[in-house]
């Protein structure tokens, strides 16, 4: 499945669904589906994520990469952060990031380490 040209931003429902938010904006998928996809209503792992990927289509690198500044990051790829609260996803997108917590911000929202995993456009 080829990945929209625009993103729309999506929302977590709850503080636990932020993987499922993500592949929802990727997908253009309502949540509540991908929560059927990926089978929790709570966090993702890493897998879950790929196996949703794979389920819609998406095409993706399995190799995680270290990432400091917006700059070193892809057109298009899954964030992994480490916030002060709880490690998170997020997506970026052609120079925005899609965060399901923060909302559509110009950089990071606050993170200690952050890895990326790109998807193919």
């Amino acid at each position: 499945m080829p990945i929209s040209n625009k993103i729309k931003h999506i929302y977590e429902p709850d503080n636990l669904q932020c993987g499922q938010a993500v592949i929802a904006m990727l997908a253009q998928k309502e949540v509540e589906e991908v929560i059927s996809v990926v089978g929790t209503k709570r966090e993702t792992t890493l897998n879950q994520m790929f196996n949703a990927f794979d389920f819609y289509g998406i095409s993706y690198n399995k190799e995680r990469i270290s990432v400091n500044k917006k700059e070193e990051l892809p057109s298009v790829c899954l964030l992994s952060l480490e916030t002060p609260r709880c490690w998170h996803w997020s997506l970026y997108y052609k120079g925005k990031f899609y965060d399901p917590e923060h909302g559509v911000l110009d950089d990071f929202p606050k993170a200690n380490r952050k890895y990326f995993w790109e998807i193919k456009e």
